[in-house]
């Protein structure tokens, strides 16, 4: 803008409309005060110096003019949202007026990345989240597809690419938050792999798991990953269940302080934490996700307390609910759990989540819901905030109650601003993009930290006759099993980097002058048979169709026209929560006949027969050979059959389901080599050959692979009998997440070394702890049981209303909660309290003395418990209440003290209400649950 004879104000006022534009939009303030107009005044007088003086006074008041014009608009262009000096409630309150009922419901919905090119209009709505990698050229016009092979640097580059679309490509710029799963590392190419949860609740150390919990985080943010969904916080309770790998073990007190550890280090760093399963994931039988049905007393007194301190302690921002039941209800649209007990009682001010796709169980889990708009609408109004799916398609299913007002307009705001509240303290609007090139530090200190991790989480169970650590004398060693050359991580893993095996740990470390014999023996499965190939199948004789014709019947004796045919490469079926096809013949009620021609590899007397539920019957060129066509439970039938080889044999199978859960498999053993006797039979020679024989042992466990028996699969208890058997000294070592049962030969060992899953640096922490480089020290975080007839057993049972033996059993465990060995011993003394009689509203300290009275540096995992005496209610026997991992040196001696505050002697009375009673209290201090050193006893007056 210029007037004639004012040629001095055409440059200032072009520098000062671009003034206005870059204070505004890095103040977001309307106006700007004093201090910028002075800054104006200033530059137009430093160019207009030489001019009229009221020419020069008039080019100044115009420019101001000019300036408030120019913020006018610019102050229309930035909404309240956009304007990071508002407080974030009035941000979201802004936002939320400005959304669309599309644009709150896709706030609302969140899915893994398995996406592929961005088609029109997708998206245009925004969405929570996504779990992203990709690979192609990273363009804004894809979404791009999980791969957790992604480097770093480009899954930031990606990621930032995808916050880039929906920043600048939706009408509001909603940016949406990256998450992933970081349940022991983050799952990723690259990421440190660090031991399974378990392993480091097993640790009993929190400063430890802080700064493994930091160093995940930090890896976490560098690839632009702002939530991950966990950790796991449900108590292990049952040993039986397959997620136990996921927990940090039975005990609310010990899960609540290594999960505070976890999540705060994530939530400092700006990561929000997401702990599950609310309230419980574990449910009768140890069976994952079954129905819940506890008391109010154990839900507040157990399955709620880790929760609470992850909320309080730990500052976690997000909760995600449980599969399974409670009371009837699904913790995914539980009003009780969701509504009363997490928003109104605790407070929560986060957003909750659902475990994916259990939204939809509310009907095909629960039938709790006609259907999938149903289900939605039951889980949104009755407390959950964002729907997890596992594709893009699935937000069809659950739209519609959010656009035809079935769910309270106020409730969606709600979950809306909760979600928004998250994103904006996530600082997300004014920093999308996340820096491509972080460093996160040394590879190699990482990799020691990994390795202190597994070291310090190793539990050492059985130590007879000095066995370890291994003596210098030893100069070969036999090393045995697939999982000692095969480094298993657990669940919720990404690759890990340059994994060390357990093998390779033990040749690094045993060096040029200890031989290292390997043989694999017979390892975790046996395989008798196995699943006829779909390769040796045709549909009929002279098809070049491989497979089975199948049809499918709407009755159970397979009459009149099937419902629909198809044909099935092999019979391979488990339906659960669907039948053969949800529209044609549901789940439940209907029968099928697979027919086709079959040839063999081999000829010869041949096993062949079915796996299933009963109800089934097998043909061979229409000779009845196997008849259950009843339904009594799952059981296995072979018959032996001789087949000529390349010889087209008709084979005809019938099945039956009547009440759902059907499962039906074709199985044979031509061509099946079982050749376990002579890995067995090598494995004994090699420790023949060996001065100590170190057996790698493993079991099968993970999300729905829950364990009816916890006996060592397959033949491998036979294996560590028979290698016992030469008389060379062995040592076992358990790979796996959770209990095993060990009647059966642990008498036969010198030494068993429980490792869990060890991490990336697994293989090196072992070798180091059996040649005796560091001295195990972790405690056992659950409880291993003798048998699993005494499950579920827990060390802070309440007292029984009798004894607690079976006439054939007993009931104490094999190794209580707490427990584990060192390489050196520990004195206990001097206990004493500096309160014998104290008020209800005072912290009583309590203090021991700790010598290692052995000859090498130890840990020694020093644990407190409490027993109420006398109450209004029945309590638990024992209840641990603080433990203190401490170094000491050969006869070195240190005081340690405990504070015991209100809360920690504290318990729910009769009327739900939280309080601590007066009464006595037995305080013990010990080595485990059962290793009680010293004790005394404290009053509690009114």
């Amino acid at each position: 803008m210029c007037f004639p004879g004012l040629k001095c104000f055409k440059y200032p006022a072009f520098q000062f409309s671009r003034l206005c534009k870059t204070k505004l939009a890095a103040s977001g303030k309307i106006f700007f005060g004093f201090r910028l107009f002075r800054q104006f005044q200033q530059k137009t007088l430093q160019i207009c110096t030489n001019r009229s003086s009221a020419m020069h006074i008039y080019s100044a008041r115009f420019g101001f003019v000019i300036f408030m014009l120019l913020s006018a608009v610019q102050a229309q262009q930035i909404p309240p949202y956009k304007n990071p000096q508002l407080p974030v409630a009035q941000r979201v309150k802004d936002l939320l007026q400005r959304m669309t009922p599309e644009e709150k419901f896709w706030q609302l919905f969140m899915i893994p990345g398995d996406l592929d090119q961005l088609q029109p209009g997708q998206y245009r709505n925004g969405i929570f989240g996504l779990q992203v990698s990709a690979s192609g050229n990273g363009g804004q016009n894809q979404i791009l597809k999980y791969n957790t092979g992604e480097p770093a640097a480009v899954l930031a580059k990606k990621i930032n690419t995808i916050q880039k679309f929906f920043v600048e490509q939706t009408r509001l710029g909603i940016p949406i938050i990256a998450f992933d799963e970081a349940l022991h590392g983050l799952v990723r190419d690259g990421a440190t792999a660090f031991p399974q949860a378990i392993g480091l609740a097993a640790t009993w150390d929190t400063a430890l798991m802080h700064r493994v919990a930091k160093t995940i985080a930090a890896e976490c943010l560098q690839r632009g990953i702002r939530q991950i969904l966990s950790p796991v916080v449900n108590l292990a309770t049952d040993v039986r269940w397959g997620r136990t790998e996921e927990t940090y073990g039975e005990d609310p007190f010990l899960a609540s302080e290594m999960a505070v550890a976890f999540v705060r280090a994530f939530e400092q760093t700006g990561i929000i934490t997401t702990p599950k399963h609310f309230i419980a994931n574990v449910g009768e039988g140890g069976r994952d996700s079954y129905p819940i049905h506890i008391s109010e007393r154990i839900l507040r007194e157990q399955y709620l307390v880790p929760f609470i301190a992850c909320f309080e302690r730990g500052g976690s921002r997000s909760v995600m609910t449980a599969y399974n039941a409670y009371d009837g209800s699904p913790a995914t649209a539980s009003d009780y759990l969701l509504n009363t007990v997490l928003k109104k009682q605790l407070k929560f001010t986060g957003f909750v989540i659902s475990d994916a796709n259990a939204v939809g169980g509310a009907n095909v889990l629960h039938y709790t819901a006609k259907d999938y708009p149903d289900a939605g609408k039951q889980a949104i109004t009755n407390g959950l905030d964002v729907i997890f799916q596992t594709s893009y398609d699935h937000y069809k299913l659950f739209i519609p109650p959010f656009l035809d007002s079935s769910i309270s307009p106020a409730r969606i705001d709600d979950a809306v601003s909760r979600v928004l509240t998250a994103k904006f303290q996530l600082g997300l609007f004014e920093h999308p993009y996340i820096n491509e090139t972080t460093n996160t530090g040394s590879a190699t200190q990482k990799k020691e930290l990994a390795k202190q991790a597994a070291v310090s989480s190793f539990v050492l169970l059985k130590n007879e006759n000095g066995v370890l650590p291994l003596s210098g004398k030893i100069k070969s060693i036999a090393v045995i099993g697939e999982d000692a050359k095969t480094p298993r991580l657990g669940g919720y893993s990404g690759p890990g980097n340059n994994v060390v095996s357990m093998l390779e740990g033990i040749k690094t470390r045993a060096g040029k002058n200890i031989r290292v014999l390997y043989e694999p023996g017979c390892g975790r499965t046996t395989e008798d048979v196995v699943l006829v190939p779909e390769k040796n199948i045709t549909a009929s004789t002279g098809s070049s169709v491989t497979g089975f014709y199948g049809e499918y019947f709407n009755n159970i004796d397979l009459k009149g026209t099937p419902a629909f045919t198809r044909t099935d490469k092999q019979i391979n079926f488990h339906w659960t929560l669907y039948g053969p096809d949800d529209q044609k013949v549901p789940a439940g009620f209907f029968s099928a006949r697979w027919t086709g021609t079959l040839t063999t590899p081999i000829s010869g007397m041949v096993n062949i027969g079915l796996e299933g539920n009963d109800g089934y019957r097998l043909y061979i060129n229409n000779k009845l050979v196997i008849n259950r066509w009843k339904k009594i439970t799952v059981h296995r039938e072979l018959t032996r059959y001789y087949f000529e080889q390349n010889r087209p044999y008709h084979i005809r199978v019938e099945f039956f389901e009547t009440t759902g859960n059907g499962q039906i498999r074709l199985i044979w053993n031509a061509g099946v080599q079982d050749n376990t006797e002579q890995k067995i039979t090598a494995a004994v020679k090699a420790a023949k050959k060996a001065d100590v024989a170190v057996v790698v042992t493993g079991i099968t466990e993970g999300e729905f692979q829950d364990r009816a028996l916890l006996q060592l699969p397959g033949k491998q208890e036979e294996l560590i009998r028979r290698i016992a058997a030469t008389g060379t000294p062995v040592v076992v070592l358990l790979t796996g997440g959770s209990a095993v049962m060990m009647e059966n030969w642990l008498n036969k060992v010198d030494a068993v070394l429980n490792t869990w899953y060890p991490g990336e640096a697994g293989g090196t922490a072992v070798a180091e702890t059996l040649f005796g480089d560091v001295n195990p020290a972790g405690r056992l975080p659950i409880t291993f049981p003798k048998h699993e007839g005494q499950l579920p057993l827990t060390y802070n049972h309440k007292p029984t209303g009798r004894g607690d033996d079976y006439n054939n059993l007993s009931g104490a465990p094999a190794f209580p909660f707490g427990f584990g060995l060192s390489y050196t011993q520990f004195e206990y003394s001097s206990m004493r309290v500096n309160k014998k009689k104290a008020g209800v509203h005072d912290t009583i300290t309590v203090y021991c003395t700790v010598k290692n009275t052995g000859s090498r540096v130890g840990d020694e995992v020093v644990q407190l418990y409490i027993r109420d005496e006398w109450a209004s209610v029945s309590r638990p026997v024992t209840e641990l209440k603080g433990f203190q991992r401490i170094s000491l040196r050969p006869g070195e001696a240190k005081e340690i003290s405990f504070q015991l505050t209100p809360a920690l002697l504290g318990m729910y009375n009769a009327r739900m209400e939280f309080v601590t009673e007066p009464g006595t209290f037995r305080i013990m201090i010990g080595a485990s649950s059962k290793d009680i050193r010293l004790r005394d006893v404290i009053e509690i007056e009114e």
